[in-house]
């Protein structure tokens, strides 16, 4: 049975979204294809993304990360709580991984100090938030590396090329290569 992804998409802004609800769906469906290993068994997922300002996104980074700031992307996994699930529960409905959200704000001067457009700033901060909500994460370089480069693979499924090849050593700010948040 092919996977099957349920995307909730909230845009805060009044005019349209710079990637249609159809595109985002399946950006997802096929990041999960790739991800299959990471994910716990399902009859189908349900994922949460939200286009937010910064204002919005640096509340939420206050009163979640004590870092009053903005920041580029969020993600709350649904997958880290310890709520108790029987087997009836996992196979009657879709298993809700968290919410991923993006402030376009922070993307859109992203996208022009990495010369590259809005879409793809975009694609690439909800691919880490994806990873984030599949239990990825970046306390070292090392693992910093590992999930940069695994966002580079999840971008050329859907056709666009990051041109990233990091090693250990060779990571400085963050924000080189996209500032990202958790």
């Amino acid at each position: 049975m092919p996977l099957q992804v349920e995307l909730y998409l909230e845009n805060c802004f009044d005019d349209s979204s710079p990637i249609p609800l159809e595109t985002w769906e399946n950006w997802f469906w096929q990041w999960l294809e790739i991800l299959e290993d990471y994910l716990p068994t399902a009859p189908s997922y349900e994922i949460s993304l939200r286009l937010t300002t910064d204002t919005e996104i640096q509340t939420l980074n206050s009163q979640y990360r004590q870092q009053d700031k903005p920041t580029d992307v969020l993600a709350f996994a649904s997958l880290e709580a310890d709520l108790p699930q029987s087997e009836e529960m996992l196979d009657a409905m879709p298993l809700y991984l968290g919410d991923i959200i993006v402030s376009i704000d922070t993307a859109e001067r992203q996208a022009q100090q990495q010369e590259h457009s809005l879409s793809t700033e975009l694609a690439w901060l909800t691919a880490h938030g994806l990873l984030h909500l599949l239990g990825w994460d970046h306390p070292d370089e090392e693992s910093l590396i590992a999930m940069l480069n695994e966002q580079v693979v999840l971008l050329k499924k859907i056709g666009i090329i990051i041109n990233l090849e990091l090693e250990v050593g060779e990571v400085g700010e963050v924000g080189e290569v996209g500032e990202v948040g958790e």
